[in-house]
């Protein structure tokens, strides 16, 4: 049975700013809605706040190895993710183990949290698979490279749950520039329309590639879901308190029931879009420092220094982590076998394929060519008085 559209309504600071816990400055912002939702961190529960905090330094740290790695060749193509680690980190947090997640090539960070193996996370990037893990072992779907098109793999997967009864949620992440995709568009009328139990999050990292989000936008975002009858929240995407409630709330609203929600978090991509891309073309200098001074590390640091949570000894371990990581994953990048030929037609339909089967017959009769004519047509150099 569906259920009509709830009352959870779209939701901004009281000037119209997104939703926001942890000032820049990384003082904590009392909220009479979201603080039950963070009731667990409150409690003096430092090894939880602690565990936010390392979990941002390490994936900054794969964030600036896969940027080494293309650089040295080691990577065909590396998305930067730097600046958003709250937003990725904060709402991976919030994300129960049965929920699936759809997400875009950006959201590293967020694999990371979901306990992707290291090497995992390279794959695709190096090419030696097309999907870097099993997403039935991790509830995570292969990330999307095709701008936009998760968020109705979502819906249909939420749509699947909802039909099975499941009290599951499915969230699926896309940057600004995807919104202007019809794919986005569409999946929210499947949602608003069943009721599907998802979560639509997008990182407003104020560049579609080369383009401002004003061109594309010229109302906050989050101001678009609720014409499709889609409720929607706005916060700060560089502050992780904030990120992690603003989810848990929206989980919480379509695991009990009550249909899709959209977050907007507001971000800033202070890499370039991809290691393909020079972002000095396009952007002024001195808006990438205005942005530096809001990071979202550097806040939340300062929140916990504050507390009295974390010390330069527990900097130090963390560090010592991110560094163990970053090691590892160069060290697997390397050494990463090639794939076989053959793989290319694993894992292309759930089950055999007559047209995928005869493409795989012509493809081995075309490989076996080259070794009989390697057989009768010896190198010179392997004759007698060959030179």
């Amino acid at each position: 049975m569906r259920t009509t559209v709830s009352t959870y309504q779209m939701l901004t600071g009281d000037d119209g700013a997104p939703v926001q816990l942890l000032s820049p400055d990384g003082q904590r912002r009392p909220h009479e809605r979201y603080d039950r939702l963070l009731a667990d961190l409150d409690s003096d529960d430092s090894n939880a706040l602690l565990a936010l905090y390392g979990d941002m330094i390490v994936t900054r740290r794969i964030d600036a190895e896969g940027t080494a790695l293309q650089r040295q060749g080691q990577l065909a193509l590396w998305p930067p993710f730097l600046g958003q680690e709250a937003a990725q980190v904060g709402s991976a947090h919030a994300i129960n183990r049965d929920d699936f997640i759809f997400a875009s090539y950006r959201e590293i960070a967020v694999a990371y949290v979901r306990g992707i193996a290291l090497p995992d996370l390279m794959k695709q990037w190096r090419g030696t698979q097309n999907a870097g893990w099993n997403p039935f072992e991790s509830n995570m779907a292969p990330t999307q490279v095709v701008i936009g098109a998760q968020p109705l793999h979502a819906v249909g997967y939420a749509m699947g749950v909802q039909f099975d009864g499941a009290e599951s949620a499915v969230i699926t992440y896309f940057g600004d520039g995807a919104t202007s995709q019809g794919d986005v568009n569409e999946s929210m009328v499947f949602a608003a329309s069943f009721q599907a139990p998802v979560v639509f999050f997008c990182q407003n990292n104020h560049w579609a590639i080369s383009e401002p989000v004003g061109i594309q936008a010229h109302v906050p975002i989050g101001l678009r879901a609720p014409g499709f009858g889609i409720p929607s929240v706005r916060v700060d995407g560089n502050d992780i308190l904030a990120c992690l409630a603003v989810t848990r709330e929206a989980l919480e609203h379509a695991r009990a029931g009550h249909g899709p929600s959209y977050i907007e978090a507001v971000t800033y991509r202070m890499g370039a879009h991809t290691t393909a891309d020079d972002p000095t073309r396009y952007r002024d200098a001195n808006e990438l420092e205005d942005w530096k001074g809001r990071d979202p590390i550097a806040r939340f640091e300062a929140y916990l220094t504050g507390a009295g949570i974390l010390d330069d000894a527990g900097r130090s371990q963390v560090a010592e982590k991110a560094d163990a990581v970053a090691a590892a994953i160069r060290e697997a990048t390397i050494h990463m076998p090639d794939p076989e030929p053959e793989e290319l037609f694993e894992h292309v339909y759930a089950g055999p394929h007559a047209v995928l089967e005869r493409q795989r017959d012509h493809f081995e009769r075309y490989r076996a060519g080259f070794a009989e004519h390697s057989n009768h047509a010896p190198h010179a150099a392997l004759t007698e008085g060959g030179h």
